[in-house]
């Protein structure tokens, strides 16, 4: 198997400091070095539709919660995990460019909801299969078995997270 950066500053700290076990800093050192690679990658394929991942995020989110393609901007920011601020920012970039638009909350006098326009949805529409088939292609150097193995490892990891 093929040697890697992070391999090279293993091997510098079992050099200097061999009485460490070393080997979390292999891990955590290359998922943080994949996590850049990948977000570069996938900015990417945003940037071609004009968006950032931020945009990206509350677009999916819309519409990956169903017809009427609506949620509050607290749901949004709870599942975003941004701050308000940050959520707003979002709303308002998007608003400008007509791919949402706040609307009152039919349940709540004082809420609002925000919704994809005819223009938002048409977009990540298109958005969604691009990066789909970019996902695809950022992990065809693993095979089918390697994927299950991951995606069950990054599982329990990221579980012992969030519980």
């Amino acid at each position: 198997m093929d040697s890697d950066a992070v391999d090279v500053i293993l091997a510098q700290w079992k050099r200097e400091r061999p009485d460490l076990d070393v080997s979390p800093m292999g891990i955590i050192g290359r998922m943080g070095r994949l996590s850049k690679h990948l977000e570069r990658a996938i900015q990417s394929t945003f940037a071609e539709f004009g968006l950032n991942v931020g945009e990206f995020d509350v677009l999916a989110a819309l519409r990956r919660s169903g017809k009427p393609y609506q949620l509050s901007p607290t749901e949004l920011f709870n599942t975003l995990m941004v701050s308000s601020g940050t959520m707003t920012h979002r709303i308002d970039s998007l608003e400008k460019s007509e791919l949402v638009r706040r609307r009152p909350d039919p349940n709540d006098r004082r809420g609002t909801l925000i919704e994809l326009t005819d223009k938002g949805l048409s977009l990540i529409e298109t958005v969604v299969e691009a990066h789909v088939n970019n996902e695809h292609r950022l992990l065809s150097v693993l095979e089918e078995s390697e994927r299950l193995v991951l995606i069950r490892l990054l599982r329990k990891l990221l579980v012992s997270f969030e519980e």
